[in-house]
């Protein structure tokens, strides 16, 4: 996953001291996983989410995600499952889902970050889509 230009900017205007926190980043915020047919840029544009079907972004909390380690100081994934709710239409058509996006809000909000699926796969009429623990890798790159 690559951080948005958002992300970034905050991170680095603290590490340099240009301001006392990370403004929208300052404590855990609640993140929000989303899905996209498309490839998100950087800029937080290019996401397409369905919006049909019972789709909704996914809120976790500090808790659902596990802490970077000495072992791997710069890397984190989610600690445990993120669920999506069962579709109750074809989400986007039954168009392929191939990323995933983090964002501060349920709805609109700042991207913070977003990363290809390994397995590109459309979420039809019916089905749960969730990622397991551990699925979810966040890298600073």
């Amino acid at each position: 996953m690559s951080f948005s230009t958002y992300c970034a900017k905050a991170l680095l205007n603290s590490l340099f001291g240009k301001t006392s926190d990370f403004g929208a980043l300052a404590v855990a915020p609640t993140i929000y996983v989303a899905l996209s047919s498309t490839a998100p840029a950087e800029d937080g544009t290019g996401v397409t989410e369905p919006s049909t079907g019972s789709y909704a972004r996914v809120a976790t909390a500090a808790v659902d995600w596990a802490a970077a380690t000495t072992a791997d100081p710069s890397v984190v994934a989610n600690a445990n499952a993120v669920t999506f709710p069962t579709a109750t239409a074809d989400w986007l058509a039954g168009a392929n889902l191939t990323h995933f996006a983090l964002y501060d809000a349920a709805t609109l909000g700042n991207m913070i970050g977003a990363g290809a699926l390994t397995v590109a796969k459309p979420v039809l009429n019916g089905d749960p889509a969730e990622f397991a623990a551990g699925a979810l890798t966040i890298s600073l790159d």
